[in-house]
């Protein structure tokens, strides 16, 4: 079975291969079927845990906590990263690794998808277009220790622009052959502007934001419940309960709808009720951000702005894509010939997802990698640093979905220990990363060979050195845009390959 998986920061989605078709699959829920499965993992002080739906039916229960959003944490985390879950310490990755095996049981046990036991499940996946490599290799990790087979890693956008082309092709002409694709989830907005011809989808440029999504407008409609209601500041689980009812309540909004109530039960206070104008006032400043960065995107200065009359349409998907003020502000702005809603937003991702992985439908798609990454060097005999840029943003990848992109560097190495801090960067000013950040733990390689055996670099004193090796370093870019490096002296062969991995401690 092929299956398309968008794992969301509120709900994850599944879309179905099935003869030209692209079903959502859903799920059994406690009272109904639902077609998204919620992105929660709870746990109590004996240890046990519970993942997507059955961790919603917990939720409410005082002896289990839960963890809402922790997609948001795998762009700062690492292979050993941890998380505090009701007074237990848990490993990230292996949290992440449970919730996906539980989604597969749940796809072969208590789903519509019609998967025998047994069966292979086939998998496109993908992550937001900004996800640093950590993210990415966290992610394909998690889900193959889970049990799927993953085929391909796509950017959030770049499928949810199959979607697109699969439904809406025929506003695509020549005069008209670029989409932008405004992507607004529970955690993370994205931005891609994709050139499309005939069959082929090509990314020309990306733009992201790590934390600005659904999450944050919920954040803001219960600072105004709060306000409004006068009441005090609430404890975290609480918090999180009166959140719960704003997103619901949000999700709810319609565009005829004209006032917004709150049960504020989980308070003990009668229900809250204001003018929906209020709410939308509470949220606009989020949308606000999102519109600045199309402008970004459409007005690149380093391959110039896409003229208007070029473009199809601006295409909105995304949970939070479905808020009503999200097209009311597009088309205040863009007008509302250009701004084109999915019809499924929640799922356009899943679906195009599983496009891609229909051979037959004909769709292809040209990824480009989405950050600036590089490595800090010394320079003028380590009077200065610069910032050597490997790869850069937009630097297409392999149109096969197999074959990486392979970048080299060689010099005579000037040290007994290579130092190499890595970072990556949504934006470069002035040859330095800005913007959105990632460093990666530092890679230390001994070019001294007395150093070969040694596994206490980093308590060895670094030296200059006059007659040092010369290195390679090889630089493998895989098609889902995550990075390995193999580093090697000449002439001696001496080779060791790095993952790049963050261990930054989290703590919830």
């Amino acid at each position: 079975m092929r299956v398309g998986i968008d794992f969301g920061t509120t709900h994850t989605v599944v879309a179905l291969v099935d003869r030209g078709n692209y079903p959502v699959v859903s799920f059994d829920g406690s009272l109904d079927r639902t077609d998204a499965w919620p992105s929660l993992i709870a746990a109590n002080a004996a240890g046990q845990l519970r993942f997507g739906p059955h961790a919603a039916a917990v939720r409410h229960d005082r002896e289990w906590s839960v963890l809402r959003s922790f997609k948001r944490l795998l762009n700062d985390a690492g292979p050993t990263t941890g998380v505090t879950l009701a007074g237990r310490d848990y490993r990230l990755a292996e949290l992440l690794t449970g919730f996906l095996a539980q989604l597969r049981s749940d796809l072969y046990h208590r789903s519509n998808a019609g998967i025998t036991p047994g069966e292979t499940i086939e998998a496109a996946i993908s992550v937001p277009a900004n996800a640093s490599s950590a993210q990415r290799l966290l992610t394909l990790d998690a889900f193959v220790a889970a049990g799927f087979h993953v085929v391909a890693l796509l950017n959030e956008p770049s499928a949810a622009s199959l979607e697109y082309a699969h439904r809406y092709r025929s506003t695509i002409t020549a005069k008209r052959e670029y989409v932008l694709i405004y992507d607004l989830g529970g955690g993370t907005f994205d931005a891609s502007l994709l050139k499309m011809s005939g069959h082929a989808n090509e990314v020309t440029r990306s733009e992201g934001i790590q934390r600005l999504g659904g999450d944050d407008f919920d954040e803001a409609i219960v600072d105004l419940v709060l306000a409004g209601a006068q009441l005090p500041a609430v404890d975290t689980d609480t918090r999180g309960l009166l959140k719960d009812e704003c997103a619901a309540r949000k999700e709810a909004v319609g565009p005829q709808t004209r006032r917004f109530l709150v049960d504020l039960t989980v308070l003990d206070r009668p229900p809250f009720s204001c003018g929906i104008d209020e709410v939308y006032s509470a949220c606009a400043p989020l949308v606000d951000r999102t519109v600045e960065l199309l402008d970004r995107v459409l007005r690149d200065p380093s391959r110039g702005e896409t003229p208007w009359s070029d473009l199809a349409g601006i295409y909105v998907v995304g949970g939070a894509g479905g808020f009503p003020l999200v097209a009311r502000m597009l088309r205040s702005t863009f007008g509302e010939r250009r701004v084109k809603r999915s019809p499924h937003p929640f799922a356009a991702t899943a679906i195009g997802l599983a496009v891609f992985l229909d051979k037959e439908s004909g769709f292809e798609l040209s990824e480009r990698f989405s950050r600036h990454f590089g490595v800090f060097r010394e320079a003028q005999a380590g009077a200065d640093v610069i910032f050597d840029p490997i790869v850069p943003k937009d630097a297409s990848l392999p149109d096969d979905g197999r074959s990486p992109l392979v970048i080299k560097r060689t010099y005579r190495a000037a040290h007994n220990i290579g130092h190499f801090r890595f970072v990556e960067c949504s934006r470069l000013v002035d040859g330095r990363p800005d913007g959105d950040v990632t460093p990666y733990d530092p890679v230390l390689f001994p070019f001294d060979p007395a150093l070969h055996d040694r596994d206490d670099l980093g308590r060895q004193p670094v030296g200059r050195w006059n007659d040092g090796p010369d290195v390679e370093e090889r630089y493998v870019v895989a098609p889902g845009g995550a990075v390995e490096v193999t580093l090697t002296t000449q002439p001696a062969g001496f080779q060791r390959t790095f993952r790049l991995e963050r261990r930054t401690p989290v703590r919830v």
